[in-house]
């Protein structure tokens, strides 16, 4: 197996790692009350997905 012949500095290793960034989460908003939800996730504030209520979730008041 090959190994390298020379020690890379800190700053060419920082530079390849600093492209190993994390993306933000996908975001949409729920048609029924306008929360914000993960796509083709079930909506925690009203309980609907795709329209159809999935969750029967009691009020708070």
């Amino acid at each position: 197996m090959a190994n390298p012949k020379r020690r890379h500095s800190k700053a060419r290793t920082r530079t390849r790692r600093s492209q190993w960034k994390t993306q933000a989460k996908a975001g949409v908003s729920c048609p029924n009350c306008k929360a914000p939800v993960r796509p083709h996730s079930v909506c925690a504030n009203c309980g609907q997905y795709k329209g159809r209520q999935v969750l029967k979730l009691e009020s708070a008041a």
